[in-house]
């Protein structure tokens, strides 16, 4: 007896989804010949075209290979993974027409330096090397011009794609412990972590979508009158036995919950396993789950997005990538942590409507180019976002250029270890 209205429950859910797995089936087949790209309303549809050439001029530092094409040259998996923004960014600036020759005329100053290309033989940044290789190449730049000194950094920008941004380490706790690097806590940090009133997100710092291989995904695409069968999707993992042996911690228990909730349900196809038909099978999704992991961010984000599944968001207090351009709200699902157990009920009572308008958005092809690095750059694409961002951030404020006599950074400030030379 006590089963049954949980039975039930159940039944009207799988009916439910039924149905709107037929109806967005039927849409999709339509789509090929009939379907007109979504009109994005509002600010952040407006923004996705603006086109920041004219509004800013960026200079480029030039620094000692060994803050960056060294540590290209000595491991080029650094191009592959998910922080590779800031070998990008660089390339892009080098190029760009906002880049400046004159330093005396530029409104930004960028220093490349890659701190996530000195990787572990796993292929993940050494956390330890991170804040040394940003200290040294401050320095470098403080010693070397004199437009760091005037402002002690407040009109440089740098590129900080890893799991916690300029905290540099992968573990929350560890990214608290040791905060923002304190040189940089005058500069704009471009960064993929996002989370409100979190101490590894300062005020001005724009928020940017993770790398994803553009090239890659494309070589995946599948006809988009594929019906979508599958009402969600996931692939990754659920526990990290090797950094969390006591469970829980790891993404807040939230993959956990999903996997402890929903490993059985046909609805859910969820899985540890990366088959090689990952990227055909999210083109034939629905929803697609982009939960926190040790950090709010994911490349999944983006994946969605770019095949055109609905993402459904499981990360609290998150700042998405280039809010104010991409209407988040309107192309996704957000659902809170502690609702994870109730993943099913939630999805299955979108409305119709609302699925096929978020669908209908996310194939439009500025939606999709915000999101990614292309290379060579394309208009709109995710160098012109940030350089857009950047640009909405001038004229400077006049607080921005030290008093003659006001005291500049503290060198000897921040952790033990992370003053050690690199």
């Amino acid at each position: 007896m006590g089963t049954r209205p949980c039975a039930g429950v159940a039944s009207a859910v799988a009916a439910a989804v039924a149905v709107l797995l037929l109806a967005v089936s039927c849409f999709a087949a339509a789509a090929t010949t009939t379907q007109k790209h979504g009109r994005m309303s509002g600010k952040g549809g407006d923004v996705l075209e603006d086109d920041p050439t004219g509004k800013l001029k960026v200079f480029v530092y030039e620094m000692p290979r060994k803050y960056n094409l060294n540590l290209l040259a000595k491991d080029s998996r650094c191009l592959q993974h998910m922080f590779a923004a800031e070998i990008f960014m660089h390339q892009f600036l080098l190029s760009s027409p906002v880049r400046t020759l004159d330093p005396e005329e530029a409104d930004w100053f960028y220093t490349p330096a890659y701190t996530t290309c000195d990787l572990t033989p796993q292929g993940f940044p050494l956390p330890f090397r991170a804040p040394r290789i940003m200290r040294s190449a401050v320095r470098y730049v403080a010693a070397t011009w004199p437009y760091w000194n005037r402002t002690d950094g407040a009109d440089h920008f740098f590129l900080a794609p890893h799991d916690f941004g300029a905290c540099f380490h992968y573990q929350e706790e560890r990214a608290i412990e040791r905060g923002i690097l304190p040189v940089l806590r005058r500069a704009t940090l471009v960064q993929t972590f996002g989370q409100r009133h979190h101490p590894c997100l300062q005020p001005g710092s724009i928020t940017v979508p993770p790398y994803a291989d553009p090239r890659k995904m494309e070589a995946h695409r599948i006809s988009p009158a594929t019906p979508r069968s599958i009402f969600v999707y996931f692939r990754g993992l659920f526990y990290d036995m090797g950094n969390d042996p006591e469970g829980g911690y790891y993404a807040r228990g939230a993959r956990a919950s999903v996997w402890e909730n929903f490993k059985d349900n046909p609805l859910f196809d969820i899985s540890t396993e990366h088959p090689a038909t990952y990227y055909e099978d999210m083109q034939r999704a629905i929803f697609c789950l982009c939960p926190l992991g040790w950090a709010p961010w994911s490349p999944r984000l983006v994946e969605a997005v770019v095949f055109g599944c609905i993402p459904v968001i499981i990360a609290d207090d998150i700042v998405l990538p280039f809010a104010d351009a991409i209407p988040w709200g309107e192309i996704s699902v957000f659902v809170a942590e502690e609702d994870v157990p109730r993943l099913d009920t939630i999805l299955a009572s979108v409305p119709l409507d609302e699925v096929i308008r978020k669908q209908r958005l996310l194939a439009s092809p500025a939606m999709k180019q915000a999101v990614l690095f292309h290379q060579p750059a394309r208009p709109g694409d995710a160098f012109h976002q940030i350089l857009n961002g950047l640009a909405r951030k001038l004229p400077h404020p006049k607080g921005v250029f030290l008093e003659p006599g006001e005291k500049g950074i503290d060198w000897d400030q921040g952790l033990e270890n992370d003053l050690k030379p690199w």
